[in-house]
């Protein structure tokens, strides 16, 4: 099983990672572990995860405030989006990665 992250979600978290780097040396790299890490707990167990909505299931990042959400798919786990726990102004903004890929 593969993993696939939306481009818009794969530039969320790189963002993300630029900002923790910028405000202390390192810490950005310790996100993209820890990104990393969840997305290989998603892959060893792709339906432990609770459900968000129908279909798309989240994953916390350990150690940030961050939830990555996907969706399982027949051979490959897409990733929507990586967002931060209180984005709150469009909560829902990444729906329509998901409608444009079914």
């Amino acid at each position: 099983m593969t993993i696939e992250f939306h481009p818009e979600a794969y530039e969320e978290m790189l963002e993300s990672a630029r900002f923790y780097e910028k405000r202390v040396e390192g810490l950005g790299s310790d996100f993209l572990a820890a990104v990393q890490e969840a997305t290989d707990r998603i892959k060893r167990f792709p339906d432990a995860a609770p459900l968000a909505r129908a279909g798309i299931r989240k994953r916390l990042v350990s150690g940030f405030p961050f939830t990555i959400l996907y969706e399982r798919r027949k051979d490959e786990i897409f990733i929507a989006a990586t967002i931060m726990h209180q984005q709150h102004r469009r909560p829902d903004y990444w729906e329509e990665r998901v409608r444009s890929r079914s």
